[in-house]
């Protein structure tokens, strides 16, 4: 017996994922795994993970948008594969993509190329964005995490890197950073 299984996904927690939830009943999902994640890797996305590792030949995973599953053109490409070689398909709700066919298969990679184009895009934005601030005096980064000052006192006392690394609870290579001023 083969089953559809649906995945819902949000980048943040204040974000809701009910609409998902109910396309992919309506679809026919019978099981969803839903989390609240970023798209960005997929890295730290148990759900995804399970619902990856849990379906067998024959079943289909349902997405509503193919950007749910994945925000890269690498991050989709090793999806498909491990889908296909399971002999599991791919479908989602809103965009004519399904892997059980050639047509479906070529507009995920089609769609997958723009995701990542507008995931690009949207940190080129966001890079324009802080410099702006930088220069107009708005943004000044974070603060420093680690006091240069304690760091350069246990140079002086004589101690050495992984010691006052250890010390701190800092890096080794952030001592050297600073050690090098």
């Amino acid at each position: 017996m083969t089953h559809i299984y649906g995945y819902a996904r949000v980048s943040s927690t204040d974000q809701d994922l009910s609409i998902q939830e109910t396309a992919l009943r309506a679809a026919g999902a019978t099981i969803i795994r839903s989390e609240k994640k970023s798209g960005t890797t997929t890295k730290g996305r148990d759900e995804l993970a399970t619902l990856i590792e849990f379906a067998r030949a024959g079943d289909t995973i349902m997405v509503t948008r193919i950007d749910r599953l994945a925000r890269s053109i690498a991050d989709l490409a090793q999806i498909v594969r491990t889908l296909e070689s399971k002999g599991v398909h791919l479908k989602a709700t809103e965009q004519p993509i399904d892997t059980s066919s050639p047509a479906g298969r070529a507009f995920l990679q089609m769609l997958g190329v723009f995701a990542e184009f507008e995931t690009a895009i949207r940190r080129e934005r966001q890079l324009e964005g802080v410099a702006k601030a930088k220069a107009n005096g708005v943004y000044k980064g974070r603060k420093a995490s680690i006091d240069a000052d304690k760091v350069k006192a246990l140079v002086a006392a004589g101690k050495g890197a992984t010691e006052i690394a250890k010390e701190l609870n800092i890096g080794r290579a952030s001592v050297y950073r600073y050690m090098k001023d």
